[in-house]
């Protein structure tokens, strides 16, 4: 069966917007501070909650109260086995958002995403939980998360590599090489199927797969 968090971008190789990739970096702060940059943050801490841990990046102030959210939710889910409504929309939008802005930052679409929600050429769509939920799963999902982590640390290494080869290959062809762009689409579907999982979004663990 599909994963239950799926993650969409538009291809996006040829034609591609020179002077806005010139200035990526500068060009997509705004969202970074609001959203985070390619990296993942979470609202827990070896010493207890509260604190983060962080593969290549933060998450942003949106990304601060989603993860301070989520603390909320792993209590209710664990002792209740409820996930708050209220919660999973706003996690929602948060993620909504942030792939949008991801895509932009990794070159992935040209046109400025939206500050907020707007149709946009990258997308994520969540299924809902069977009821009742993994309680589990849910109170061991930072030792879970472990395994993803270290291979996220490793994959951002690997994407950073290609996102500077690809960055000055636009510049010079105007086109994005399809296999860096297939590489760069699949550890954003993975960094935020883990990021879904790690928000308490869904129980089923993410695949080791970029597809």
């Amino acid at each position: 069966m599909p994963y239950p968090v799926s993650v969409d971008v538009t291809p996006a190789l040829a034609n591609r917007n020179r002077l806005t990739t010139a200035f990526r970096l500068i060009l997509a702060i705004p969202h970074i501070i609001l959203v985070g940059g390619v990296g993942i943050s979470f609202g827990f801490s070896s010493s207890g909650y509260g604190g983060k841990e962080s593969v290549g990046g933060e998450a942003g102030l949106l990304g601060a109260v989603a993860f301070v959210l989520a603390i909320v939710s792993w209590f209710t889910i664990v002792f209740g086995g409820f996930h708050i409504v209220g919660i999973r929309q706003f996690t929602m939008f948060y993620l909504r958002w942030r792939v949008r802005a991801l895509a932009y930052l990794m070159l992935l679409e040209d046109p400025y995403p939206p500050f907020g929600d707007a149709p946009y050429p990258a997308s994520i769509e969540i299924v809902d939980p069977i009821a009742p939920r993994d309680r589990l799963t849910v109170g061991l999902r930072l030792l879970l998360g472990i395994p993803h982590f270290i291979a996220l640390f490793f994959l951002g290494c690997a994407w950073l590599i290609t996102a500077i080869i690809s960055w000055v290959w636009i510049l010079l062809s105007g086109e994005y090489p399809e296999g860096l762009y297939n590489f760069g689409v699949g550890v954003l579907r993975r960094l935020l199927r883990v990021q879904a999982y790690m928000l308490l979004m869904v129980d089923d663990y993410p695949p080791f797969s970029l597809s």
